[in-house]
């Protein structure tokens, strides 16, 4: 029988010796996706339940895009970051869940075990990559433990040339799907004492003595493709399972994490060009008072902004590919991805209100993209980071460098920092006075909201410099100009309220109403 396409894609795929096209690869994805989501299901119907049929994955797995992750030496593409990036693009056109679906195998696992992991075990991890499409995750947080991930509370102990790993963890993407994952532990001391460092191990679920047991399915609030739950850690690993840090196991997370950040842009990348053109297909499309949608000054102006998302998005996902690569430590970068995780991710939520606010009612629907993703996208800013904790950490680096460098002048500071060189004379008018050192918590978000979004602009303007779009560009610088403005008009204010013990005293509003 004569094999289509996609299947001689699939097989050429799986002998990476001369891997094809990195634009076949995605042609191929998008033709899986089209007849998964379009031709033999409805991808707005496959939205409203939970987990995936049997034959979407099967499908869209069988042109092999994780090769993306998984080094030359063992069969894939070399880890390519413009692949990598390019890949969670593409996904997200289509489905902002089945991006993460990748983003979740390749930045947090394939990724960092490909880096780390121990050369004697990665072989047949990676061919079942390949050749039977195993999944892959990351376990990090814990129900007492999210943010404050140092102070994680599961423990290993090494017994008869293994490692015992005991915890539970929770929310981590593909629970019960994945068929590895890197867990996260600190090590026991012989005073059942936890020590500082943080260590990662690789586990097979479906090797003896390593099973997870998922003891609840979450009923998350969107992204229902994607399993979550609480699982119950008790594995006896080999040794050879452990992660091997080039200095410290922190940095090691460090480094994953950040690089997982640079990559958010990705998965950013297609649904925000998505959303722009459902937008821009409705409102030249929708008539109202006689005239196209298209036409009203308010319409302009929201269009305007989510084009400027796009192309924000392009600067940040250009950016990340020349800067994110497998081969750099990126464990000290945490000012620039953090900016990038925490910007982009705001402003895919606000691309989702923006087009349900565009077309109105019938967008108010967990069937019509536009309701769907927003909550698909709200968790963006929560995991890996809550926004406003990276915000506050942007301030607290932008802080110590000022210290060190002695200088108290915002703008000073900002015209010759690399990530901030080119954008800082854009924003000069707002930026050029002495920044209070000492600022309090909630100022320390408010600045980092600012200075993530000078970093983005540096960006835009580097993209510029390589021959972009320069009317998107233009836009784009004008929409960052006026962003930044607000946010420091918000900082300049002075707001230090306090919560009211006992508000309800006092305050009933029937009380104060005239008879």
């Amino acid at each position: 029988m004569q094999k289509s396409k996609t299947d001689s894609l699939s097989v050429t795929n799986q002998n990476q010796t001369n891997p094809i096209p990195f634009t076949q690869l995605i042609d191929a994805l998008k033709e899986k996706m089209k007849q998964v989501f379009h031709v033999r299901a409805d991808v707005n119907q496959l939205s409203i339940k939970r987990g995936l049929p049997p034959f979407v994955m099967r499908e869209i797995m069988s042109v092999n895009p994780l090769s993306v992750g998984i080094p030359k030496a063992y069969g894939g593409r070399g880890g390519i970051m413009k692949e990598n990036i390019g890949l969670l693009a593409a996904a997200s056109y289509e489905s902002l869940a089945l991006s993460l679906t990748f983003g979740i195998n390749s930045a947090l696992f394939l990724q960092p075990f490909g880096k780390f992991g121990q050369d004697e075990v990665k072989a047949p991890v990676f061919n079942r990559f390949l050749n039977e499409k195993a999944m892959g995750g990351l376990m990090i947080t814990e129900p007492d433990y999210g943010s404050d991930a140092l102070n994680m509370q599961t423990s290993y102990s090494e017994t008869d040339s293994k490692y015992h790993l005991k915890g539970t963890k929770h929310w981590a993407g593909l629970t019960g799907w994945a068929d590895y994952w890197l867990l996260s532990a600190r090590q026991k001391s012989k005073s059942d004492k936890l020590q500082r460092d943080i260590d990662f191990f690789l586990c097979d679920v479906n090797a003896p003595g390593q099973n997870i047991v998922v003891e609840e399915f979450f009923e998350n609030l969107g992204l229902y493709a994607i399993p979550y739950g609480r699982n119950n850690i008790d594995v006896q690993l080999p040794m050879a399972h452990k992660l091997v840090p080039e200095t410290t196991g922190v940095k090691m997370m460090l480094d994953l994490l950040h690089r997982s950040r640079m990559q958010f842009p990705g998965m950013a990348m297609g649904f925000i060009q998505r959303l722009l053109d459902e937008a821009l297909n409705h409102c030249k499309e929708r008539f109202v008072g006689g005239k196209s949608l298209f036409s009203y000054d308010r319409v302009q102006h929201r269009l305007t902004k989510l084009q400027a998302s796009y192309t924000i998005c392009s600067a940040m996902c250009t950016n990340s590919s020349e800067k994110a690569g497998l081969d750099v430590d990126l464990s000290g970068q945490g000012m620039e991805a953090n900016a990038v995780k925490s910007v982009v991710t705001d402003l895919m939520q606000e691309a989702a209100q923006s087009v349900t606010q565009l077309v109105g009612a019938k967008a108010y629907k967990l069937n019509h993209i536009a309701g769907r993703s927003i909550v698909d996208s709200r968790p963006f800013q929560i995991f890996e980071g809550s926004n406003d904790i990276l915000y506050a950490q942007i301030s607290e680096a932008l802080v110590k460098m000022m210290k060190r460098m002695k200088e108290n002048n915002l703008f000073e500071f900002l015209k010759g920092f690399d990530l901030t060189e080119k954008a800082a004379s854009y924003v000069k008018n707002q930026v050029n006075f002495n920044l209070d050192l000492q600022m309090p918590q909630r100022k320390l978000v408010e600045m980092g909201k600012v200075i993530g979004r000078v970093i983005s602009l540096n960006q835009v303007l580097d993209l510029g410099d390589k021959g972009y779009k320069k009317e998107l560009i233009d836009d784009s610088i004008v929409v960052l100009q006026q962003e930044i403005s607000r946010l420091m008009s918000a900082f300049n204010f002075k707001n230090t309220g306090i919560v009211v013990d006992g508000y309800e005293e006092n305050s009933l509003w029937l009380n104060f109403v005239k008879a």
